[in-house]
């Protein structure tokens, strides 16, 4: 398990390539996974309002928990948008990359993860 708390997005990209390379993930699904990683550091700086979001990688077993909590209360959900929409579609993407996402709210904030089963 890994816990990081950083506003840098390369540092956090780092973190969980070196992560899921060390347990034996394909190329194909550390790109996935970093892609839906920046995603929701994205959305905790621009929505969630939070400048350092925390990080937290959890491999267990082949599969992979990545967590990122931001201090806003609002808990997100995907948005349908129109095809010359320059943003919004994060969540979906997130979905569209990984085996499950959601929300759990915090003391403080909440947490947004996704998970994938079964290291390549």
């Amino acid at each position: 398990m890994r816990h990081l708390n950083t506003p840098s997005i390369a540092i956090a990209r780092q973190s969980l390539g070196d992560t899921m390379t060390r347990v034996g993930w394909s190329p194909s699904a550390i790109f996935d996974a970093q892609l839906a990683l920046v995603e929701l550091l994205v959305n905790a700086w621009r929505h969630g309002a939070t400048p350092a979001p925390i990080v937290q990688i959890i491999s267990v077993d082949g599969s992979l928990r990545v967590s990122v909590t931001d201090e806003s209360p609002a808990v997100p959900s995907p948005q349908a948008r129109g095809l010359l929409a320059e943003s919004g579609r994060g969540l979906q993407l997130v979905a569209g990359l990984t085996h499950r996402w959601g929300v759990d709210p915090q003391e403080r904030g909440k947490s947004v993860w996704f998970e994938l089963d079964g290291a390549a």
